[in-house]
């Protein structure tokens, strides 16, 4: 089969963890793991999150006294792309498997996206609400609660196309494992094939669908870490859906910034090409492409 992988950044630096490398490449190389089995038998496509590495570096680049200016948020997202990119490829190769290749990729958006003027999208740390705040009027961010915490949210308009995908259909043909988009992929508004970078981070999980649909993927698999899509989450009938349809998961309700992009993404590939697609934990990855774990999503 051809499987699009997409694993959220917060599967590879937990919640309260510190923002080290180490314990993130340690979920990298157990992430690799699985997917190493996956990319054995499959031609596999990963997609990668990246909200707390960019907000990360976003958070650096405003603090530091040499700049003139930060970096713009576009640049830090092919920078993340960079990075977990080779800590992927590094895993992967020490699963024994022979060739990866990380595309630091382009994904077109609208300017006009209404997207632009509502932020859903987290990134960085989590904080408190006073540090929040205290750092929102410091480096004129946007902050918004996320579960029992704050969080930055920025722009997150819909991709249209990624620019890299003819380069990434023929690198699974010659039996190259692909990892692609990270971060949703560097946002860029097309001008007549003159592309031009603009500030905002498109969510991985929309970009992994596009891909998944535009590449012909016979399955899509959204990995994070939590078990699956919860009906009722943190209420007296909480219940991790284990199958359920498409026009069933459509009429539900669900964050914007967190579970709700997943289901999107799952819903639309799975109504465009009536083909199986799944949200689980990357921790059961072989039991939600098995169909034994996770939700599973069918038209």
């Amino acid at each position: 089969m051809r499987i699009v992988v997409a694993i959220g950044g917060n599967a590879l630096l937990r919640r309260g963890e510190r923002p080290d490398a180490a314990p993130q490449r340690r979920h990298v190389a157990a992430a690799a793991a699985g997917l190493a089995g996956l990319a054995r038998e499959h031609e596999v496509v990963v997609v990668h999150g990246n909200g707390p590495q960019v907000g990360l570096l976003a958070l650096e680049s405003g603090a530091d006294p040499t700049l003139s200016e930060p970096y713009p948020l576009a640049d830090l997202v092919a920078e993340s792309q960079g990075l977990i990119g080779l800590w992927l490829q590094q895993a992967l190769l020490d699963e024994g498997i022979g060739t990866v290749v990380t595309l630091v990729s382009q994904t077109v958006v609208d300017p006009e996206d209404p997207a632009f003027q509502e932020p859903t999208k987290f990134i960085g740390q989590v904080y408190d609400e006073p540090t929040a705040r205290r750092l929102a009027d410091r480096y004129g961010w946007t902050v918004r609660p996320d579960g029992a915490g704050w969080r930055r949210v920025v722009a997150s308009p819909a991709p249209r196309d990624i620019v890299e995908l003819p380069v990434a259909e023929r690198l699974l043909g010659a039996g190259v494992t692909v990892v692609l988009a990270g971060g949703g992929g560097v946002p860029v508004v097309d001008r007549d094939r003159r592309y031009r970078s603009i500030d905002a981070v498109v969510d991985k999980d929309h970009a992994a669908g596009l891909a998944a649909e535009a590449l012909g993927a016979d399955l899509l698999l959204v990995l994070t870490d939590v078990e699956g899509v919860i009906r009722d989450f943190g209420g007296p009938a909480e219940k991790v859906l284990r199958e359920v349809s498409v026009a069933e998961l459509s009429a539900m309700r669900f964050p914007a910034g967190s579970m709700g992009p997943k289901v999107a993404a799952v819903c639309a590939f799975t109504r465009a090409t009536g083909r199986r697609s799944a949200i689980g934990s990357l921790d059961e990855i072989n039991g939600v492409l098995a169909g034994t774990s996770g939700t599973q999503v069918r038209s």
